[in-house]
Formats: structure tokens, sequence, C-alpha cells
């Protein structure tokens, strides 16, 4: 993510406002791992857009936080290179849960909470992924995109579960989101879900807006095939 810096970033590291530090671990974590985290890392995209021009570190709580938070994915990368997710998920998950239990009330908590619901998910716990989600919900209300984000990543979440009742219920959700994308992506998740319900009718439905109104969904010559067939 291209900022325009004035001082230099031996300058900008010694200010109390390090977000730009944080925010670029983030971001690496993110592209790091987007393949196993698939969607739901998609979140820390938003987390970085919207949050780049906050000071958050002017309060030694959230400089205390900032630090933790800062070791806690520097050593989730580094056992990521070589061990499993549930491995990693082991290492890392009292880092975390020390973030939550002392700052989980700040913006570097909740950036915790919800960088550490990712991990649960790739590590296959999706109940907890699941209660840490919810939370998100509640911590970014005032931010659609990531509220959307975190709406989806619930979705998701539940389906692995075989909750398909309840993953649809937050798919429904995001069908009239304002983002395009999602509202694809959530029509194609919502397909595939009613005909896990036996909603056959309904999962016509969602392909059909798909085609209708999304010509260029990644996937619409895969949802166009289901539907000749």
């Amino acid at each position: 993510m291209a900022k325009k810096i004035k001082k230099t970033r031996k300058e900008l590291l010694k200010e109390p406002d390090e977000f730009i530090t944080i925010s670029g671990k983030l971001i690496g974590f993110m592209v790091a791992y987007k393949n196993q985290l698939t969607y739901a890392l998609g979140i820390i995209v938003a987390l970085a857009l919207i949050f780049s021009g906050f000071r958050f570190f002017s309060i030694r709580s959230e400089n205390r936080a900032s630090a933790l938070l800062s070791q806690g994915l520097a050593k989730y990368e580094k056992l990521r290179k070589d061990a499993q997710p549930l491995e990693a998920y082991d290492q890392v998950s009292a880092d975390f849960q020390l973030i939550l239990d002392k700052y989980g009330s700040k913006q570097n908590g909740k950036i915790a909470r919800l960088t550490y619901a990712n991990i649960c998910y790739e590590a296959g716990k999706y109940e907890q992924a699941i209660k840490l989600y919810q939370s998100s919900l509640k911590d970014f209300e005032k931010h659609p995109a990531i509220h959307n984000q975190v709406v989806a990543s619930l979705g998701y979440a539940y389906e692995q579960q075989a909750d398909y009742t309840s993953a649809a219920g937050y798919f429904e959700q995001l069908s009239a989101a304002p983002d395009t994308t999602m509202r694809s992506e959530a029509l194609y998740r919502l397909g595939w879900l009613y005909d896990k319900l036996g909603q056959s009718e309904k999962s016509k439905e969602a392909y059909n807006k798909i085609i209708s109104d999304h010509q260029d969904f990644i996937y619409i010559d895969l949802v166009k095939e289901r539907m000749a067939g």
C-alpha cells in the first residue's frame, strides 16, 4: 500500500504513531497466507485502508498491544513456513489470548481478535473462529467494508461446520451488499447452500441472479453450466 512519507522511516519508528509498521505486517501476513485463509483474510486489507490514518498508539496500552500483536504475527509467519496450520495455531494461541485478555477493548486488541479468528479458521477451529468473528461484528459495526467481510467469514465458518442454514443467513445479508463483488460471491454460495438444504428453486433463483446481474463474476461459466445441467 503506497503512502507518502515526509519523514524518514527511522524517525517514524521513534514516534508513538507506528501504524505504518503494524499495517505492513498485517498486509504481509495476508499475502503470505492468502491461499490458506482464502476469503477471510481480505478483512486485513480493509483494516489497513480504513485505519491507516489513525493515531492508535499515543496511549501506552495501545503501544503495548501493538508490540504484542507484532510479535504474535511474526511468530505465526515463522511457524507457517514449516508447520501445519493447527500446529502453528497451538503455538500462538496463548500469545493472542493474552492480547485479548489485556487489551481486547483497544483498537489493536480488536485487530488482534480478528486476526486470531482467521488463524483459528485456517486451523479448522471453526467454533472458536465463529465466536471471535461474532465479537468482531460489534468491533467494526461502524466500518461497513470490514463488517461485511466478517459477515462473509461467518458464513464460510458455518459452512465448514455443515450448518448450512446459519451459513445461508449470513450470505443472504451479503446478497444485498453495495459491493457487487461481495453480492455475486454471496449469491454463488447461496446457490450451493440452498441446493444442500433441498431448496432447489431458491438455488436456481440465486444462480439466475448472477447470470442476469453479474456477468463479470469469476465463476460465471460454472454457474451457467450448472443451470444448463
